[in-house]
């Protein structure tokens, strides 16, 4: 994952949660985070709360926090999945018709694996050290609905991909995890992209060679795309939980799926 932004989550979660109506509809909206503010923050212990509702927050019985199927988090995300499913299958037979490849993007962390149980034991702090520990047990469950559309989206012979802020040497966990919650559909590295800053291909040279990264998040993954289209794709749609994962161009349409428990610039 990018280093994230994540000061117990304070104004990026009390805006997302605010903004919930506002998740898929393919723009970056007024409720966006914005540290230039004088007013009074929310407060950290109500909001933590409040995220523990939205997500129906509840500890199984082998003590790992799960967000509950009949939450708020949950009908978000199938509202979401429900319309992007609608317009994947319009967008399909119109690519087919114009003998382009039609294509989806999916963002990784927190788009297709939930780290609700890592946010909560953290505090909503990242540490690089504990968060590649966590990743490495690739035992983190699946966000609702998102193995189906995946699915669906194969089955509409739409090519999916993967864009992760995750690092390459982070490959074989996020691979492992996947399968293991059921999305098995082009786990190669032909359609799985991953930060390699030791080796950084040559479509990103505006910003990394071999030793040296500079690249912001919409960068690199705005760059990413743009390669996917490059190869003769046209990515229909473009999903990530945050507006960094969406912004940039190279995609028809973005959904933005929620997440109140950090902000990545």
């Amino acid at each position: 994952m990018h280093k994230p932004i994540r000061i117990a989550a304070v104004a990026a979660a009390s805006c997302a949660l605010a903004g919930a109506a506002l998740y898929g509809t393919g723009v970056a909206s007024a409720d966006r985070p914005t540290e230039n503010t004088t007013a009074e923050p929310h407060n950290i212990g109500l909001l933590v709360k409040e995220i523990d509702s939205y997500y129906g927050t509840t500890l199984d019985s082998n003590g790992v926090y799960q967000a509950s199927e009949d939450s708020p988090y949950a009908q978000d995300l199938a509202r979401i999945e429900a319309a992007a499913k609608k317009y994947i299958a319009k967008a399909a037979a119109q690519d087919e018709h114009k003998g382009v490849k039609p294509a989806v993007v999916f963002d990784i962390d927190d788009t297709l694996l939930l780290s609700l149980d890592y946010e909560k034991r953290t505090n909503y702090t990242y540490n690089g050290t504990t968060w590649a520990d966590y990743v490495a047990k690739a035992d983190r469950p699946a966000v609702f609905g998102t193995p189906e559309l995946i699915a669906y989206a194969e089955k509409k012979g739409i090519e999916v991909f993967y864009n992760s802020g995750l690092s390459e040497v982070q490959r074989p966990y996020a691979v492992e995890n996947l399968k293991k919650v059921g999305v098995d559909v082009n786990l190669d590295t032909d359609h799985m992209f991953l930060k390699d800053k030791a080796d950084p291909p040559a479509y990103l040279s505006d910003c990394a060679n071999a030793g040296t990264w500079t690249c912001t998040t919409v960068q690199y993954k705005s760059g990413t795309r743009k390669h996917i289209e490059s190869l003769g794709y046209d990515i229909v749609a473009n999903f990530g939980d945050q507006y960094s994962d969406l912004e940039g161009g190279y995609a028809d349409k973005t959904y933005k799926f929620p997440n109140p428990t950090y902000y990545v610039e």
